[in-house]
C-alpha cells in the first residue's frame, strides 16, 4: 500500500481517477477470493446454487478459544445453509443454477511446465519498436484448489445431465424408474464419487468410544460403517491433503454405554467428550478452522446423536451430520445433514431376513407388533389392537406367531414411531416385499435426496390413524403391485453386505456424504 501512495502522489488528476476505476474493483474482488463460501442445492434434483459467504474461520488453540469461538460467531453462523427447494422445480433450479457452472464449469488448471510468451510490437512517432516478450509463469495451484476444481468439474457433468437426460452404461447396475428423482443424475453423481471421493479419518481417539461401535444391535449400523470405513480402499485416504471430507469417528452408541452415567439424564459427560475431541483435532490440525468444520462429518444411530452435535455448535450448525433420527423439528436440516437407515441385525448379518413371496400370496391387509413407546403408538393400538382382522396390529406377537412370517404374509407393514423418528421396521418391511406404512410427523426418510418414497411407501399422518383401513383400502391392486415390486428393486441400496458391494447401504451412506460435500466451497 505504500508503493501505491507514492505513486499517486504523482500522477495527475486523470491517472487518479484511473486508478479508481481500474484498481479498486480488483482490491474489492480479491478481498472475496479467499473466503470459505457454502453453496445450497435442493434436498438433491435439481441443484440449486446460491452462494453465500461466512466470515472468515477463526482460529481454534485451546478448549477455552474453542468455547470463547463458538460463543463469539453463534450468531453469525445461524443461516450458512439456505432453504432446501422442493425437488420436483427442475426447470426453475436449473435457471438459478446456470450462472454458477457458466463461471465454475470453464475452470482449468495449468500445468507447472507450461509457458506463456506473448510479443508487444508498435511504433512510436512512425518510428520501430524493438520487440519486448514478457514470460508470465503459470500460477502454483493449492492442493485444496485442484480438489474444488475436480468437485467443480463433477457439478458440471451432473447438470450435463440432467438437463441432457443422456443414460450412462454400467455393466453393474443402472438405476432407473419412478423410485429415483432422476436416475440419470444420481448414477452420473455415483460415478463421479466412485471416481474421486476421498474420505480421511481422524486417529486420536482410542476404543471402546472411537474407532468403534455396535455391530449386533438396533444402531448396528454405526459400528458396521465405523468398521467398513476403516478397513475401505477406495474411499479412505490417509493424507488429509488429499482429502475432500472428515470424518469423526466417535461411537454416540457406545458413549451412551460407557460414559453416560444410567438414569442420570446427564448429558454433560457425552457432550464434554465430543468436545475435548474436536478441541484436540482442531488444535493438532489445519481443517476444521479452514472450514469451520463444514466438510467434517459425525454419525450417528442412536436416538441421542442430535443432542450430542450440540455439544460443539459448529458441529451441530455447519457440519454433515449423518442421523438414524432424522427429525427436521429437532434441527435435522436436509441440505447439509443425511438421513440413513435404522437396521436392526440381531447376528451381525441380514442371513433369513431378505425375501418374500409375491403380492398374490399375501392375504394380510396391514400388520403391526410392538411395545407402547412414543407418542403415535398409543394411538395406534387404541382404534386398530384386536379391532380388525384385516389390520393385525398386536402390543405382544401371539405365541406361535413369527414376526418376519407376519411381514411376508402382509400386503402393508405399519412402520410408526416410537420416541424418536426413525424405526427398524421401514428396512424390515423393504426386506421382505412389503411396502412401509409410515406413521411420523418431521421424518425424513432415508436417502431422499436420490429416492422418491412415495413410489414405493405410503405415508399417513398420525392424526389420520383412525383412517388406516380406508387410506390403504382405497389403494388400487394395479397400484400396490406397482409399490411392491419398486420397493424390491431399491431393496438393494439397504442391503448390508461384507464387504461392501456397489449401491449397498454402505455405498449410499458414502453418496449421501458427498452430495452434502458438494453442496460446499472451500477456499484456503
Amino acid at each position: 500500500m505504500g508503493d501505491c501512495k507514492k505513486k499517486q502522489a504523482c500522477c495527475s488528476s486523470s491517472a487518479l481517477k484511473l486508478l479508481l476505476v481500474v484498481v479498486v474493483p480488483l482490491i474489492l474482488v480479491s478481498g472475496f477470493a479467499c473466503r470459505t463460501s457454502w453453496v445450497s442445492f435442493s434436498s438433491y434434483y435439481p441443484w440449486l446454487l446460491t452462494a453465500a459467504t461466512p466470515p472468515p474461520p477463526p482460529s481454534i488453540t485451546t478448549t477455552t478459544m474453542v468455547e470463547k469461538t463458538v460463543s463469539s460467531t453463534k450468531e453469525k453462523h445461524q443461516d450458512l445453509h439456505a432453504r432446501v427447494v422442493g425437488v420436483h422445480h427442475i426447470e426453475e433450479a436449473l435457471s438459478h443454477a446456470s450462472s454458477f457452472f457458466n463461471r465454475s464449469s470453464s475452470l482449468q488448471i495449468p500445468q507447472p511446465d507450461e509457458r506463456k510468451q506473448e510479443s508487444l510490437k508498435g511504433s512510436i512517432n512512425g518510428s520501430n519498436v524493438v520487440p519486448v516478450t514478457r514470460t508470465i509463469l503459470p500460477r502454483s495451484y493449492s492442493k485444496l484448489e485442484r480438489l474444488e476444481a475436480g468437485l467443480t468439474r463433477a457439478r458440471a457433468k451432473i447438470k450435463e445431465v440432467i438437463q441432457n437426460g443422456n443414460r450412462i452404461l454400467d455393466t453393474d447396475f443402472v438405476p432407473q424408474g419412478p423410485m429415483y428423482w432422476n436416475s440419470n443424475a444420481f448414477h452420473r453423481s455415483y460415478l463421479e464419487m466412485e471416481k474421486q471421493f476421498k474420505i480421511f479419518i481422524y486417529e486420536e481417539g482410542e476404543p471402546p468410544l472411537f474407532h468403534n461401535g455396535p455391530c449386533k444391535s438396533i444402531y448396528s449400523m454405526e459400528g458396521n460403517f465405523i468398521h467398513k470405513m476403516e478397513m475401505d480402499h477406495r474411499f479412505r485416504t490417509r493424507d488429509p491433503d488429499k482429502a475432500h471430507a472428515y470424518f469423526l469417528p466417535f461411537s454416540v452408541a457406545m458413549m451412551v454405554q460407557f460414559v453416560y452415567v444410567p438414569n442420570s439424564n446427564d448429558f454433560k459427560p457425552i457432550k464434554l467428550t465430543v468436545r475435548d475431541y474436536v478441541s484436540i483435532i482442531a488444535r493438532k490440525y489445519p481443517y476444521w478452522n479452514r472450514s469451520l468444520g463444514a466438510d467434517h462429518f459425525m454419525l450417528s444411530c442412536h436416538d441421542w446423536g442430535p443432542e450430542t452435535s450440540s455439544s460443539v455448535p459448529l458441529l451441530y450448525k455447519n457440519s454433515i451430520r449423518v442421523l438414524c433420527n432424522a427429525n427436521t423439528s429437532e434441527g435435522f436440516n436436509p441440505s447439509k445433514d443425511a438421513s440413513f437407515p435404522e437396521i436392526n441385525l440381531r447376528t451381525g448379518q441380514t442371513n433369513g431376513l431378505i425375501g418374500g413371496p409375491s403380492p398374490s400370496r399375501r392375504p394380510i391387509l396391514a400388520f403391526f407388533a410392538g411395545g407402547l413407546h412414543g407418542p403415535i403408538r398409543p394411538l395406534l393400538l387404541e382404534h386398530w389392537k384386536n379391532k380388525d382382522e384385516d389390520i393385525q396390529v398386536h402390543q405382544y406377537l401371539p405365541k406361535g406367531l413369527s414376526y418376519y412370517d407376519m411381514m411376508r404374509k402382509s400386503k402393508y407393514c405399519i412402520c410408526p414411531s416410537g420416541y424418536e423418528v426413525a424405526s427398524p421396521r421401514i428396512v424390515e418391511a423393504i426386506y421382505t416385499g412389503c411396502v412401509p406404512v409410515l406413521i411420523s410427523d418431521h421424518y425424513v426418510p432415508p436417502f431422499s435426496d436420490v429416492l422418491n418414497w412415495k413410489s414405493f411407501s405410503v405415508e399417513v399422518p398420525a392424526s389420520e390413524i383412525p383412517n388406516l383401513k380406508r387410506i390403504l383400502m382405497g389403494i388400487s391392486q394395479r397400484q400396490y403391485i406397482r409399490m411392491q415390486r419398486r420397493g424390491v428393486q431399491v431393496r438393494r441400496h439397504f442391503e448390508v453386505n461384507s464387504p461392501p458391494k456397489r449401491f449397498d447401504v454402505f455405498h449410499m451412506i458414502v453418496h449421501s456424504i458427498w452430495l452434502r460435500r458438494l453442496n460446499v466451497r472451500i477456499h484456503d
